[in-house]
């Protein structure tokens, strides 16, 4: 089962890259993970940072879903310029006063922010394509925010935003019915 995950996810990677982007412009990072050691030092880089987490339960949840995973594809966006439709998304009248009020800010175990909201949707639809694509072929997924915070703290992947979706084969899915451990 393995193998099917890991020619799954390169799939899914493929996917993602041809997903429609705002103006045809591609600011994506695809990271296909399959090798055992990185998924476990991500799910590490997850548990050492739940204690300091509010939502400690729900990194500990998701670490352990990355322990049991076969591989992971990370999406991230990466030095992305507006999409030059002056949409006001953002809260700015147009992009060009977005682009020079913009300062970015960056979180420990998350993204740098703010960012054009094409931009974002962007990455949305790529991760919804790729979904799409394991989900076709009756593979277990799930979009993660925590996994592509704690891959991109470790280096694994530079995007300033970045998703994960982890895959599995087995007899039930691993990613539903999930137990969220309680905080002592």
């Amino acid at each position: 089962m393995k193998e099917v995950a890991e020619m799954v996810i390169n799939l899914m990677a493929a996917s993602a890259r041809t997903a429609p982007k705002a103006g045809g412009k591609d600011f994506l990072e695809i990271v296909v993970i399959t090798k055992e050691e990185d998924l476990k030092k991500i799910a590490g880089s997850m548990k050492d940072y739940a204690p300091r987490s509010t939502n400690e339960a729900f990194w500990l949840r998701d670490a352990a879903n990355i322990e049991n995973s076969q591989a992971l594809l990370l999406i991230g966006l990466t030095k992305p310029v507006t999409a030059g439709y002056d949409c006001g998304g953002c809260g700015y009248p147009t992009c060009a006063e977005f682009a020079k009020a913009r300062q970015l800010k960056e979180k420990e175990m998350g993204y740098t922010g703010p960012h054009c909201v094409m931009r974002m949707m962007d990455i949305g639809v790529a991760l919804s394509s790729a979904a799409k694509t394991a989900s076709m072929l009756n593979v277990d997924n799930r979009v993660q925010q925590r996994v592509g915070a704690a891959a991109k703290a470790i280096g694994l992947i530079k995007g300033e935003v970045v998703m994960g979706i982890p895959v599995s084969v087995t007899g039930k899915s691993i990613y539903y019915d999930r137990q969220t451990p309680v905080k002592h």
